[in-house]
C-alpha cells in the first residue's frame, strides 16, 4: 500500500510541475532559447568560509554576466564553514553565495554535497535558507520529502516553439556517509527509493511527451562506475596503488585513452554502495550525462554504456583546488540535435586571459595565467600521449 501511495504521490507532482510550468509565463520556466540552445552553468565545491573568498564571488559574477546561463547547478559542497557555525552566519554564507544568481536575475537550483551539513545544521534546514534568500530565482523543491536525502527533483525545459518537454534534468541527494562497519564510515551514494523515484518520474515525462525524454544528471558524488569507464582492473589489491569499487579492484593506471577532455589529479570518490543508479539509466535510455563535482582537482568527461560521465572541478579558493582548472562547468544542450550536448570548463586562468575587468579587479597577471594554462596543455598531452600504452597493459 505504501508504494502505491508512493507512486501516486510521484506522478502528480510529476503531472503538476509539468502543468504549473507550461502555464507559467515568463516566471521560473525554462525553455530552449530562440536558437534552440539551452545553457547550464554547473558551478561545484564553492565551499569557502563564510565570508568566501572575494576572488571566488568576483569570478562567478563575472562569468555569469558573460555567459548569461538559463540555469545554474549548484553542485554540492556550497558553503561550509567551522563546525558549530552561527546560525546566522551560515545564512549570510548561504545569501552571500546565491545573491551573485539573484542580482544577476538567473535561476540557479541546486544539490547537497557531505560537507554542507557539517555546521551544525540539517540539509533541510539549509534547504529553507536556499528558498528564501534565492526567492523566485530559486527552482529547487523536494519533489518528495519522504525519499531519502533533501530535494531531489526533476526540472523539465520547455522546447522553444513546441512547449513540450524537450529535456529533463534530474537533480540527486547523492547523501553523505554510511557506516560500513563498526569504525568505519565511507561516503554515501543516490538511495534505491531515489533510483525508482527516477524511473517513474521518467516514465511519466516519456508518457506525457509520446517519447523518451532527453535528460541531464546532476549530483554531488559520482557513481562508482567512473572506475570502469577510466582504469584497468588489477589482479590483486595493492594498497594505495588501487581501489577496491562493487567488488572489483582497479589499479592506480588510467585508461588515459578513455579521458575525452580534461585531468584526472586524483582517484574518484564514489560512494560505497552502489544501488544500480547507473544501470536503471542505462535501462531507461533517456540520460545522456551524469554530472558530479566531489573530487576538486578532477574536470575529465569520460563515457560508457552511452552516458558521459563527466566531473567539475571545484570553484573554491579555500578548499584544495589547482590553478590549471579551477572554474566552472558550461554545458550547452541543442534541441535540434537531441540526445547531445557539448561541455568545456571555464577556467579562472583562462577568464582572466579573455577579460581584461577581470583578471585586473582579481590581480591575476595574464601572462602568468598563460604560463599556467600552457602548463595544463602539457600535462593533458601527455595523458594522452601514455594513453596509448595504457592499452598494453
Amino acid at each position: 500500500m505504501k508504494r502505491i501511495l508512493s507512486l501516486v504521490l510521484v506522478l502528480v507532482m510529476v503531472f503538476g510541475a509539468f502543468a504549473v510550468n507550461a502555464s507559467a509565463a515568463d516566471d521560473g520556466v525554462l525553455r530552449f532559447d530562440e536558437n534552440g540552445e539551452f545553457k547550464i552553468m554547473h558551478i561545484c565545491d564553492c565551499q569557502d568560509d563564510y565570508p568566501a573568498d572575494p576572488e571566488m564571488l568576483t569570478f562567478l559574477d563575472a562569468v555569469v554576466k558573460e555567459y548569461k546561463p538559463d540555469l545554474v547547478v549548484l553542485g554540492g559542497d556550497n558553503t561550509v564553514g567551522p563546525e558549530n557555525m552561527k546560525q546566522e552566519d551560515k545564512d549570510a554564507a548561504i545569501k552571500e553565495l546565491v545573491s551573485v544568481f539573484v542580482e544577476n536575475e538567473t535561476y540557479f537550483t541546486l544539490v547537497f554535497g557531505n560537507h554542507d551539513h557539517q555546521q551544525g545544521f540539517t540539509d533541510d534546514e539549509l534547504f529553507v535558507m536556499y528558498q528564501k534568500h534565492g526567492g523566485k530565482y530559486c527552482l529547487a523543491y523536494d519533489a518528495d520529502p519522504s525519499l531519502t536525502g533533501t530535494a531531489t527533483h526533476a526540472l523539465p525545459v520547455l522546447g522553444s516553439e513546441s512547449g513540450k518537454t524537450e529535456l529533463m534534468l534530474y537533480m540527486f541527494d547523492s547523501n553523505q556517509y554510511v557506516s560500513v562497519n563498526r569504525f568505519e564510515d565511507e561516503y554515501d551514494s543516490v538511495n534505491p527509493d531515489q533510483i525508482e523515484w527516477y524511473k517513474n518520474v521518467s516514465k511519466a515525462a516519456e508518457a506525457e511527451n509520446g517519447k523518451v525524454v532527453p535528460a541531464l544528471v546532476f549530483q554531488h558524488i559520482i557513481v562508482g562506475e567512473v572506475y570502469d569507464a577510466l582504469f584497468h582492473e588489477a589482479p590483486f589489491d595493492m594498497g594505495e596503488l588501487s581501489r577496491t569499487f562493487n567488488g572489483k579492484t582497479y589499479s592506480f593506471l588510467p585508461r588515459t585513452e578513455n579521458i575525452e577532455s580534461g585531468f584526472l589529479f586524483e582517484f574518484p570518490c564514489p560512494g560505497y554502495y552502489n544501488h544500480g543508479q547507473f544501470d536503471a539509466m542505462v535501462e531507461r535510455g533517456d540520460v545522456m550525462g551524469i554530472f558530479s563535482g566531489h573530487d576538486h582537482t578532477n574536470d575529465f568527461v569520460t563515457e560508457l554504456d552511452g552516458i558521459k560521465i563527466v566531473n567539475t572541478a571545484g570553484a573554491t579558493h579555500g578548499g584544495y583546488s589547482t590553478d590549471f582548472n579551477r572554474g566552472v562547468r558550461m554545458i550547452t544542450v541543442n534541441e535540434n540535435n537531441p540526445g547531445t550536448f557539448e561541455t568545456e570548463m571555464v577556467t579562472t586562468r583562462q577568464f582572466a586571459i579573455d577579460n581584461s575587468d577581470y583578471a585586473e579587479a582579481v590581480g591575476i597577471s595574464k601572462f602568468g595565467a598563460a604560463i599556467v594554462i600552457a602548463f595544463g596543455d602539457f600535462l593533458e598531452a601527455m595523458g594522452k600521449f601514455t594513453g596509448i600504452f595504457s592499452r598494453l597493459f
